[in-house]
């Protein structure tokens, strides 16, 4: 192992979770591990590149120096990000797999049990059912999972890297508030949400945000295509900030008129169940039980809205094409793994179809703590930011920067709607 000192962690993070991982395969009986999966490679030697479809290979032996199958223009980020000093590059014309099996080979491992992850995307049927049929000597078994199992809980440098991801989420949200009005287009909101996030330090995150408007709105995972947002109709935001291939994430709505009733109680409902599970999250609470928490509260509401997904997964480390880690651990019913101090989880009670054709949200990214959680957003608003109907197209801002005013914390439409409830003149 190379030790360096211009990695996103120092290389004591590293040595640490390469010695757990080798604890892992020694109860697993395993001689050496085959890691392909990108976010794994990152957590365990901060290797990232873009060309990950084509196939790479970190082989991590449990008592000799691991290396690294690349495609050879790959190489260099092997060298210039991370601690591996041994490479086994193929060309363009070259074989991958064959590669593979010759490294294999030249150190000793080609008789050896080895584990490989089943599962990964980019570890297809096609290079898997030639490498089984190469790979002779020894004896393959399915590993999925051998890594997830150190990054399910992070450290607190990793959440230290996460508040950084944060930041850039708060500022590209704020920014997206900012522009929200009629007259706007959905490409000018998501143009002004990820030039913010880039400006406050964010890398580019695996999703770009999430834009609708209106009717839209019910289009799930569908973000802007250029519709203009027309007077008296909500935006619904999700953004992810990204720093290193860390996540934290955010749902928030913009109401371009009046805030209905029912939107005012979906707005409510949300921003409780989000105050319950955080009371609630703490180490020993199940997956499950947290899940019910949430569903329970979105379910029982009288504007016709549902909760049609998981109420929340694990985030940290991902690459293109989901921000999430919800493969690891997803908020469903009827998990009972339990929820550890390091774990993070993007938390959705948002509210599918009210009054049959809005989608709005409101959320956040928690961590669990050693006696509850905390939270990434601490000081974002969750209320619905609430602007005028009219179309305010000639005051849009050019950039982020030319409005300094903050988002404010609560609309009018908010406050009123309040002071008529406490009068019990809500309808």
């Amino acid at each position: 192992m190379r030790e360096r000192d211009d990695m996103t962690f120092p290389i004591e993070e590293y040595q640490r979770r390469l010695g757990e991982l080798r604890q892992r395969m020694q109860k697993r009986l395993l001689d050496a591990v085959i890691i392909t999966d990108p976010e794994n490679l990152m957590y365990l030697t901060d290797y990232q590149t873009t060309g990950y479809s084509y196939f790479q290979a970190l082989v991590v032996p449990i008592d000799d120096e691991p290396f690294m199958i690349t495609r050879m223009m790959e190489e260099s980020n092997v060298h210039a990000r991370t601690w591996v000093d041994k490479t086994r590059p193929y060309s363009d014309t070259g074989d991958a797999i064959q590669m593979l099996i010759e490294s294999l080979r030249e150190f000793g491992l080609s008789d050896k049990v080895l584990g490989y992850e089943r599962n990964s995307y980019f570890f297809p049927a096609y290079h898997q059912d030639y490498f089984k049929t190469a790979f002779k000597g020894g004896r393959l078994m399915d590993c999925f999972g051998i890594v997830e199992e150190g990054r399910k809980c992070k450290s607190a440098a990793e959440l230290d890297v996460m508040r950084i991801a944060a930041r850039a989420a708060r500022a590209g949200m704020e920014a997206g508030i900012e522009v929200c009005q009629a007259g706007v287009t959905e490409n000018e909101i998501g143009g002004a949400i990820s030039a913010a996030m880039f400006r406050a330090g964010g890398d580019f995150p695996a999703v770009m945000p999430y834009v609708t408007s209106g009717p839209r709105t019910m289009i799930g995972h569908a973000t802007w295509e250029g519709r203009t947002v027309q007077p008296g109709e909500h935006v619904f935001l999700e953004v992810g900030g990204c720093y290193r291939r860390y996540h934290t994430a955010l749902m928030r709505t913009v109401i371009c008129g009046e805030l209905s009733e029912s939107m005012y109680k979906a707005q409510e409902t949300m921003k409780n169940a989000l105050h319950q599970i955080r009371h609630e999250l703490r180490p020993g609470l199940t997956v499950s039980d947290a899940d019910h928490i949430v569903r329970s509260i979105i379910t029982d509401n009288d504007v016709g809205a549902r909760l049609i997904t998981r109420s929340g997964y694990s985030i940290g480390i991902a690459f293109p094409p989901s921000w999430d880690e919800g493969y690891i651990l997803s908020l469903k019913g009827g998990d009972s793994s339990v929820l550890e101090p390091g774990m993070t989880f993007h938390i959705i009670p948002w509210m599918w179809g009210v009054d049959g054709n809005k989608t709005c949200g409101i959320s956040d990214t928690f961590y669990i703590t050693e006696r509850g959680c905390g939270s990434f957003f601490e000081e974002v608003p969750q209320d619905f930011a609430v602007k005028p109907e009219t179309d305010g197209r000639n005051q849009i801002p050019q950039t982020a920067d030319d409005h300094k005013a903050p988002v404010p914390i609560t609309s009018a439409s908010n406050d009123k709607r309040r002071q008529k409830r406490k009068q019990g003149g809500a309808k």
